[in-house]
């Protein structure tokens, strides 16, 4: 059973820029999937942005191309999203998301274990 543990939410202007953690309970990024989704309020949640290192394979929502990036840490077993030129559109919780499949998933239900989530909030 892995677990996810999200951080680094907060409030900021637009323009700014965020980086939010993903902390794993074991070493995860060799054979799982990793994502990132957000669900704003009275919105369904969204793929945001994705990874899968063991086969290379990455893909992100329109949205967020060009402002958003995934990395690791493989030393502290976390996934990074850094956020940069926020617009208030990103204002949402955002989750990350494990899955121990080939290729990448973009629905939720591809994705086996999830974080509690990280509230974001940008203001204009």
């Amino acid at each position: 059973q892995v677990q996810l543990v999200e951080s680094g939410g907060g409030l900021v202007q637009a323009g700014d820029s965020l980086s939010l953690s993903c902390a794993a309970s074991e070493r995860t990024f060799s054979d799982y999937a990793m994502g990132w989704f957000r669900q704003a309020p009275g919105k369904e949640r969204e793929f945001v942005i994705g990874f899968n290192w063991s086969s290379g394979t990455s893909r992100s929502a329109d949205s967020v191309k060009g402002r958003f990036t995934i990395s690791r840490d493989n030393a502290k077993n976390t996934v990074y999203l850094q956020m940069n030129s926020l617009k208030p559109e990103d204002t949402a919780v955002y989750y990350c998301a494990a899955a121990r499949k080939y290729g990448l998933g973009t629905q939720n239900d591809w994705y086996t274990y999830w974080g509690q989530g990280t509230q974001v909030t940008v203001s204009s």
